[in-house]
């Protein structure tokens, strides 16, 4: 009998360790929290948020009556439809994408005015009236030619509008401009007008460029045709003057001597008066 109660009284023994051992384990973890890297840790003490935040890491805290709501102070992407109208009342769809994060000194101020779903009660309608502030300043047209431009401007709104909460936009992109079915038809149209007026200019312009070419070449050849002629009345001066030259008293009396067939001539004159010789004979 007393081996069976002995046998009991361990048994019970055990038990009651494991309890105390598994409370333990329970106050242990109650009282203990871990902060995930990038994040803050808001902590809640019976539904009351307290300015003092946990950094990321290993916390201890009052077990049961104190829970810690971790924030997230990386940078986070949102990606939503926004619409607007233009400058020209165009209606515009954009696609936009936003990289913002949430200051870790504003994570427990968030959490006790907005909640966990920022993105929906604050990011979204600023982001909604951003594009439909900025877009107003600018024309359809210019929406897409000045892209960057728009972008920064709504970035700039945004940050005017959410820094005091504090939520920084650190990038703002449009993904995608869309317009109406008209709009879109008259943009291609003025695209297409333009392309034609472009090819016909090219077209000209290469023309122009054809005949000034044609024109260069018939005045190189002209002028190479009159420096031609140039030259050749040139060395044809210079030959009549060397040969002027060669020609004294002395040698036209020998070319005449030498050229004399023995036959005088049957006419002569002093300048005043011909005389024909043969006729007297």
């Amino acid at each position: 009998m007393n081996k069976n109660e002995n046998k009991s009284n361990s048994i019970i023994g055990k038990f009651v360790l494991g309890i105390i051992l598994g409370i333990i384990v329970i106050l242990f973890i109650a009282s203990t929290t871990i902060v995930p890297a990038g994040h803050t840790g808001v902590k809640v003490t019976l539904g009351k948020v307290s300015s003092d935040m946990y950094t990321e890491g290993f916390h201890l805290k009052a077990p049961f009556v104190t829970r810690v709501v971790d924030i997230s102070n990386k940078i986070q992407k949102y990606e939503s439809d926004a619409d607007a109208v233009s400058k020209d009342l165009q209606s515009v769809s954009s696609i936009i994408a936003v990289n913002y994060r949430i200051a870790s000194t504003s994570s427990a101020s968030v959490y006790q005015n907005i909640g966990l779903d920022y993105e929906n009660v604050l990011i979204a309608p600023a982001i909604q009236e951003g594009m439909k502030a900025i877009s107003s300043q600018y024309t359809a047209e210019e929406l897409i030619t000045r892209r960057t431009e728009v972008g920064e401007g709504v970035k700039t709104f945004l940050n005017e509008k959410l820094n005091s909460y504090g939520v920084f936009i650190e990038k703002f992109n449009i993904v995608n401009f869309d317009f109406s079915a008209l709009f879109n038809q008259a943009i291609e149209e003025k695209t297409a007008a333009e392309q034609n007026l472009l090819k016909v200019k090219t077209e000209q312009e290469q023309e122009i460029v054809k005949a000034n070419a044609e024109a260069e070449k018939k005045k190189i050849a002209a002028e190479a045709e009159a420096n031609k002629i140039l030259t050749e009345a040139n060395a044809q001066a210079e030959a009549n003057r060397k040969i002027e030259e060669s020609l004294s008293e002395k040698v036209l009396k020998y070319k005449i001597v030498e050229n004399w067939d023995g036959v005088y001539p049957k006419v002569i004159s002093d300048g005043s008066f011909m005389f024909n010789i043969g006729e007297v004979e």
